[in-house]
């Protein structure tokens, strides 16, 4: 009668053996992450301006703060530029996804509205011909922004949206709230979307913060609840340097509860001079 021989159990060699196969193969893993991580890293901090332009009367300031375990980075932007009839354009945006693709495409973005920006100075323009551009590359990644015209002879402000998150504004008056100005899709999705153009003059001293989603919305936090933070922020910190206020608003992000990047943008600005033209 035949007897069925049992299987070879694994000797002490073969279980080395397989532990050290699979801590190589994890490593080589670690490795390709990590330097995925090191090459969005190093796009974001190229792409992004090295400095803002200000002008008597106004501050800019910008922060950035990629995720907190850098599993995340490189879809959020904020720029800052001359535009072509003289007037100071400031933009903050997000796109989709968080890694070296994402960060290949914020640069497209924001080399595109720029080149835009050389010939256009409405936002609603600037806004709708970059998406036109986008959507022809057609690369599967879409982004929001928000763009703004300050006029530095009336302080009149002009801004558009596509997609983005709100904006909070507060003067040194004691009043503030956060913007619910109309807006469009998100940038390289549809061809010949419209971006409504909001106008208001800087009347008052005070303060305006733009920032993305991170800074105020996550797993501990609902995006109304975080809008509703950086406003009180920036209601009790109005009169601050713009550096500072940036500083503040950023360090916001950590009630958020998740690993998103996170981008704000201060401007701080005086009253519009009477009798300006």
């Amino acid at each position: 009668m035949n007897r069925r021989r049992t299987p070879r159990s694994a000797s002490a060699e073969d279980l080395l053996n397989t532990l050290q196969d699979l801590t190589a193969r994890a490593r080589r893993e670690v490795e390709l992450h990590q330097a995925r991580v090191e090459l969005a890293q190093a796009l974001q901090r190229e792409m992004l301006p090295a400095a803002l332009p200000t002008l008597p009367g106004l501050q800019s300031a910008a922060r950035y703060a990629p995720a907190r375990h850098g599993l995340d980075i490189g879809g959020d932007w904020y720029d800052g530029f001359p535009l072509a009839d003289g007037a100071l354009g400031f933009a903050i945006g997000d796109v989709q996804g968080h890694d070296v693709e994402a960060a290949a495409f914020m640069g497209q973005v924001r080399i595109a509205m720029r080149a835009i920006a050389g010939t256009a100075s409405d936002p609603g323009e600037i806004l709708g011909r970059t998406n036109d551009l986008l959507v022809s590359v057609d690369s599967g990644l879409f982004a929001t922004c928000t763009f703004l015209r300050l006029d530095p002879t009336t302080w009149e402000l002009h801004s558009a949206r596509a997609g983005h998150v709100a904006s909070v504004w507060a003067t040194t008056g004691g009043r503030s709230g956060v913007t619910e100005d109309p807006g469009g899709m998100p940038l390289g999705i549809e061809p010949g979307e419209g971006y409504p153009v909001t106008r208001r003059t800087l009347d008052c001293d005070g303060a305006i913060v733009l920032l993305t989603d991170g800074v105020v919305e996550g797993p501990s936090l609902l995006i109304e609840e975080g809008l509703e933070r950086v406003r009180q922020l920036a209601a009790a910190r109005a009169g601050a340097k713009a550096a500072q206020l940036a500083d503040e608003v950023l360090g916001a992000t950590e009630m958020t509860g998740h690993e998103d990047d996170a981008a704000v943008l201060v401007l701080r600005h005086a009253a519009a001079r009477r009798g300006a033209r």
